[in-house]
């Protein structure tokens, strides 16, 4: 039965990550049809955020009373419901309006699947999880990309993916019988303990460096998943249809990443793993700072690793 619920799990997460990419990569050709600043994708992105917050907090009550089987469904379904809302949107206040059940939907089918995969799988599948909703989020800015390029309008990447939402809840709601515990379950999550509070885990050993750290991480990930694609359209000159494509790419490398954790986390400790993950996000930065580089050069521009280079040449002359 676990490794059934393993598949629908895995299957969930692609659908997790499909929408969390979609308002950045169709931001750029969204904000001027709505009518509003740039700046604005920042509140509707906010909205969500926060409504992802309240219902991770309060997933762990919901998931004792009603069971993670149904909480999983129904918030699908309320994100499948949010998506569908953001397709017939024709104003900023209405967005708005969608981005409430967007974000608490989204915020308990992460905490449900999570705490599940937690309790009864191994570390490996946390990170592969993870790596299908990279999978999903990869895909939701290409098929974006891919509707705005054929020239219909950007409500049509949310109504498919809302398509896509209505049938992984109508998955959910027939595969309920699967999520039931066994006695054996329920007395193995008995003895790991109780339901804690949450002044009780700030004062567990570690917890304020973990949450400060990912916090920093979610911090880093959601700000280039929203700006990457307005990024390119006004600094670059990147057509709104194109950027959406390679806005891809940034879940791309993320997913490829947990790919490869999931065998690292076989030989490796939760401690090995995040220092290795804090070393590498540094010389991500650090590789994306040397890469923005600018010079003017003898009267001419260089941008990027070209600039970098040329900059190289002419102190070395």
């Amino acid at each position: 039965m676990l490794s059934i619920l393993l598949v629908i799990i895995y299957i969930s997460f692609i659908s997790l990550g499909l929408p969390d990419a979609l308002l950045g990569s169709a931001w750029p050709a969204m904000y001027r049809q709505l009518g509003v600043p740039l700046s604005y994708a920042g509140v509707i992105s906010t909205i969500i955020i926060g409504g992802t917050v309240i219902s991770s907090l309060n997933s762990d009550r919901l998931i004792r009373k009603f069971g993670t089987g149904k909480v999983t469904a129904v918030s699908v379904a309320m994100t499948a419901i949010a998506l569908w809302g953001f397709s017939i949107s024709g104003s900023f206040l209405v967005l708005c309006f969608w981005a409430i059940p967007y974000g608490l939907g989204a915020g308990s089918v992460d905490a449900a699947l999570n705490n599940f995969v937690a309790l009864h799988y191994k570390a490996r599948h946390m990170s592969w999880l993870h790596c299908f909703w990279g999978v999903g989020a990869t895909l939701g800015p290409y098929i974006m990309g891919y509707f705005l390029t054929g020239g219909m309008p950007w409500s049509m990447g949310y109504c498919s993916i809302s398509f896509i939402q209505i049938v992984l809840a109508a998955m959910l709601m027939i595969s309920l019988p699967l999520w039931k515990k066994s006695p054996e379950q329920r007395q193995e999550e008995t003895e790991e303990g109780g339901h804690l509070t949450i002044k009780e885990i700030l004062k567990m050993k570690g917890a304020k460096p973990i949450l400060t750290a990912f916090f920093c991480y979610c911090a880093l990930e959601a700000t280039a998943g929203l700006w990457s694609s307005s990024y390119m359209v006004m600094e670059k000159g990147i057509s709104p249809e194109a950027a959406a494509k390679w806005a891809s790419l940034f879940y791309f490398g993320i997913t490829f990443g947990r790919f490869l954790n999931g065998f690292a986390a076989i030989k490796l400790s939760n401690k090995e793993m995040i220092r290795i993950g804090q070393g590498v996000i540094l010389l991500g930065i650090f590789t994306i700072l040397l890469g923005r580089g600018q010079r003017i050069v003898r009267g001419r521009f260089y941008p990027g690793w070209n600039g970098l280079r040329s900059n190289i040449s002419l102190y070395a002359s």
